[in-house]
């Protein structure tokens, strides 16, 4: 994918990162690959869902980037959770992966690539060890419910922003 790809609002780039391939070339030289099934959108400083509703910090300071960096951080001590960054400067935005064709849940999928701190900032153009490309998938078609997990963010937490893909063609 290129940079370009990144640089829309996030909720016009999530159906469309559904049935891409995630790439992550590891330190030992394995290639994980698999098929992005499951993604979150969250998007600016009124997204009370968003880590940037309490403004741009040392931690979310990534997501006041242009798209196409990595946004990771650490949930219950544990598991890194991989999120994208989507649009340009001027409005915090992320896609959080949930799952993919064989990994179901965020924490499970940032294990399995074996995520941490290093990530964080990381370009996906640029980036030699993790990246998105093209899978060959086609006729896409795909869920839209409300995302899970933020119950403190009021009406926010009921935006039908998770998107989950349900049948596609090779």
């Amino acid at each position: 994918m290129d940079r370009n790809f990144y640089k829309k609002d996030v909720l016009d780039i999530c159906p469309h990162i559904l049935g891409k391939t995630l790439v992550r070339k590891c330190p030992d030289g394995t290639i994980f690959k698999e098929i992005i099934t499951e993604v979150e959108a969250y998007r600016g400083e009124e997204d009370l869902g968003c880590h940037a509703s309490k403004g741009k910090t040392e931690r979310t300071k990534v997501m006041y980037e242009n798209g196409g960096l990595i946004y990771v951080y650490l949930v219950y001590g544990m598991y890194w959770m991989l999120n994208i960054v989507t649009g340009n400067t001027t409005h915090p935005q992320a896609i959080l992966i949930r799952g993919t064709k064989n990994i179901s849940g965020p924490g499970k999928l940032g294990k399995a690539l074996k995520l941490d701190q290093t990530f964080y900032g990381e370009d996906l153009d640029t980036s030699n060890r993790i990246w998105i490309e093209e899978s060959g998938i086609k006729n896409i078609k795909y869920n839209q419910e409300p995302r899970v997990g933020i119950e403190y963010a009021k009406e926010w937490k009921d935006k039908p922003w998770r998107y989950t893909l349900t049948e596609y063609e090779i």
